[in-house]
């Protein structure tokens, strides 16, 4: 089993994704209404945050075979 930790600016994926949200709500806004939007806006917005104040972290876990003493991820 193998940990990893992305970098301290998960901040700006986050804002990214957020960017992407508001430039295409328009794409699926007959399909949700606005207190939707403000929540899902909201969610990526304190989970930005979060991680720029270094309150929230997230972990990747890759589990793979054993292989000659040593683990490697299946390519």
């Amino acid at each position: 089993m193998a940990l990893s930790q992305p970098r301290a600016d998960y901040d700006r994926t986050l804002m990214a994704w957020l960017a992407n949200f508001d430039a295409h709500w328009h794409e699926i806004a007959d399909r949700y209404n606005e207190r939707t939007r403000r929540m899902f806006r909201y969610y990526l917005s304190v989970c930005a945050g979060a991680f720029r104040a270094r309150d929230l972290q997230l972990w990747q876990v890759v589990y793979s075979h054993r292989r000659d003493g040593r683990y490697d991820a299946p390519r």
